[in-house]
């Protein structure tokens, strides 16, 4: 097998298991994109003077089909293959000649990779937020369905406030849209075109022109200098990986109170079992598996941030092959939120709340009282709050209000 790095030495097999390690599969996803940039980058060449019109036809329609014919799912990249960009290299020349050969002028497989990374990554937060979107719009038809339904407000895990459905599902709905927004934020940092910077030095004795591949793939500006494009590498990657975190921390605070209030001793909440697992030995239970489940992935979205963050945090600069590391805590980042948000909606829609168990402390009015009696009397708040705290702690039944 030829790479694209190949001076016809032959590679040990330990070496290429090693450096390649799971690039091959990791890849994948990022072939339309690459397809993608290296049209851009072929007709760049060809009005430029360095291709011709009719092997940059040829390059067009050769990955056009290629990547076509991946989504098929009548290709993949193997591990001979190294990595995607020699999978569509390799296959660009077997199927058009040596036109093939030509689309790497002006190219590096830092700048080809890291352009499909990002078009990729563009798609996949407005996909995310998207799905954090969906998520709160099925707490929006909760609270249609049961809003005006009270529950008890917690601190310190003791009843404390009045709440309502309303509250409790407009309060995670609030926050997940700021997640949403948070995602879309990375796009500054995602919108910076990288092609035509090469290994990090820029292409010495080319006239290409990097604002016309900027152009023709929507990124918002040409990243430079040249140089400052590898020490980029890692940011948006972890900025991405942040607000997944803080996307699923939120999600897993929703689950714990969802876990919570299906337990029998709160009986607030009902799941169908098509939500729920049962268990091997209890012929009688029946557990919210996939809220726990989305409550402990938290911390694998936290351990994703923390590998990206550790990946290239004390790199010199330029390019350094450590930085292919990062695509595996970033994919599997962005699947873990993906899959979560698209299972949400449907089992959301699925609850209903029981009002027959829900039972609200006497005392639960008591800051209410006290306000009331401010209003009423004219007293200062702390005198109030000591009125109220001496009425309950002489009967605790008692209602303040």
């Amino acid at each position: 097998m030829t790479r694209l790095w190949d001076k016809g030495a032959p590679l040990d097999e330990r070496v290429l298991h090693y450096t390649a390690g799971e690039d091959h599969a990791l890849d994948e996803r990022l072939v339309a994109y690459d397809a993608r940039a290296s049209i851009a980058h072929a007709q760049m060449l060809h009005q430029q003077g360095l291709l011709s019109a009719e092997d940059c036809d040829a390059i067009e329609s050769g990955l056009e089909a290629l990547a076509a014919s991946h989504a098929q799912g009548e290709w993949q990249i193997e591990l001979s293959d190294e990595d995607g960009q020699t999978a569509l290299e390799k296959r660009l020349t077997a199927n058009i000649g040596a036109a093939g050969g030509r689309v790497h002028l002006g190219r590096s497989r830092n700048d080809q990779v890291l352009t499909a990374l990002r078009l990729y990554l563009r798609d996949a937060c407005e996909q995310l937020a998207s799905g954090a979107e969906a998520v709160a719009a099925a707490l929006d038809r909760l609270a249609a369905r049961q809003g005006d339904l009270v529950l008890p407000g917690y601190t310190h895990m003791q009843q404390a406030m009045p709440s309502s459905v309303a509250l409790w599902t407009g309060g995670f709905a609030a926050e997940l849209r700021d997640d949403a927004a948070g995602l879309r934020a990375v796009q500054r940092r995602l919108g910076k075109s990288p092609l035509g910077s090469a290994a990090g030095y820029g292409t010495p004795g080319l006239p290409l022109d990097r604002e016309a591949t900027c152009a023709a793939l929507d990124f918002d500006s040409v990243h430079n200098p040249v140089t400052a494009v590898q020490l980029s590498r890692g940011k948006a990657e972890s900025q991405l990986l942040f607000e997944i975190s803080l996307l699923m921390q939120d999600l897993g605070r929703f689950a714990t109170d969802v876990c919570l209030f299906y337990t029998q001793e709160f009986d607030f909440l009902e799941l169908p079992d098509e939500f729920t697992t049962g268990s091997s030995i209890m012929p009688q239970k029946r557990n919210p598996d996939v809220f726990e489940l989305l409550r402990g992935r938290s911390a694998t979205a936290q351990a994703c941030l923390l590998e990206a963050l550790s990946i290239f945090a004390k790199l010199p600069s330029g390019y350094q092959r450590d930085l292919q590391l990062l695509k595996a805590p970033l994919f599997r980042g962005i699947d873990l939120a993906a899959s979560s948000t698209a299972l949400l909606p449907a089992a959301i829609d699925a609850m209903r709340f029981k009002p027959s168990s829900i039972e609200l402390d006497s005392g639960i009015h008591a800051a209410e009282a006290a306000n009331e009696l401010v209003v009423k009397e004219g007293i200062p708040f702390r005198e109030a709050y000591r009125r109220i705290g001496a009425l309950l702690q002489k009967d605790p039944d008692e209602n303040p209000s």
